[in-house]
């Protein structure tokens, strides 16, 4: 019994086997490789051709995009940061359709690509800060390359502004290094915005001085300078009354570029004609009794 199953056994392999390796079988297992390989190149092919004319539009639609943006007066920064954002995006695109093309689940390489986009965000978490940041001041300009500003214990002329980073240059010739983020959640004060720009000086006299005579000095100071303007607002006004002396305060408007040297000009004239005319600057004084 055993003998007859082996050897019916040992007869199917060798039929099978036959028929395998028969031409017609042979001929069939080639048909069917050559369909699969033909159909597939037929996929490489088309993906080969859709990344060429993807490319191709992509180079073209980035720059009619450059061209439109920068008609809109948008800094060359954004513009390049728009540009960039939106053909990385395009070959995001381009690069599914071809996977999904060659026959591979688009659903898997999404989210790999997520998870990477992900963790890439949280190692960057303070540098994206940042570089949101600087798209914001890009885009509003609540500053421009040239202006002074002033952000906390920070401030000189701003001399480059990148997506990052802002760079100011101080009155010492310092470099000033900030950060956007910090820049765009903080106040920030621009000197230069406007065109004109008031100076306004505080000068204690003595309450013995007479301030009348003080307050005609001081306007009269105001009026010979050449750089106030004489058609806006000229003022002294008393600003209070402190403990050991009255502070007064003169107001008048300049052109934005003259402020600080005017203002200059003027505390030196203020101290030259006090001095020439008796007005008392006093300084703070502070009496110690001493009981024995």
């Amino acid at each position: 019994m055993n003998i007859f199953y082996l050897t019916v056994t040992t007869t199917e392999v060798i039929e099978k086997t036959t028929d395998f390796f028969s031409v017609e079988n042979l001929k069939k297992i080639l048909n069917a490789f050559l369909a699969g390989v033909q159909l597939y190149a037929w996929k490489l092919i088309l993906a080969i051709i859709i990344w060429f004319i993807g490319k191709k539009l992509i180079h073209v639609g980035i720059k009619i995009m450059n061209k439109a943006l920068g008609r809109t007066g948008l800094d060359t920064g954004v513009v390049k940061f728009l540009c960039s954002l939106t053909r990385f995006a395009a070959y995001i695109i381009i690069l599914i359709q071809i996977i999904k093309i060659l026959g591979f689940e688009t659903s898997t390489f999404v989210a790999l690509l997520g998870t990477a986009g992900l963790a890439f965000g949280l190692a960057l978490q303070g540098s994206l800060s940042n570089f949101a940041g600087g798209v914001l001041i890009l885009i509003f300009k609540p500053f421009r390359v040239g202006d002074y500003i002033v952000s906390g214990v920070n401030e000189g002329t701003v001399k480059a502004i990148d997506l990052l980073y802002t760079k100011l240059i101080t009155l010492d010739n310092k470099t000033i290094t900030i950060p956007n983020g910090m820049l765009a959640n903080s106040s920030v004060v621009n000197v230069c915005s406007e065109d004109t720009r008031r100076i306004d000086i505080q000068i204690p006299i003595g309450y013995t001085s007479d301030i009348k005579k003080a307050k005609t000095l001081l306007y009269d100071i105001l009026m010979d300078q050449p750089q106030i303007f004489k058609d806006q607002e000229i003022s002294v006004i008393v600003k209070s009354l402190e403990d050991s002396r009255v502070l007064l305060e003169t107001r008048a408007w300049v052109n934005t570029g003259n402020w600080w040297e005017t203002k200059c000009e003027l505390l030196e004239r203020f101290i030259e004609v006090f001095n020439d005319n008796g007005i008392d600057i006093p300084f703070r004084k502070v009496d110690v009794n001493i009981e024995k």
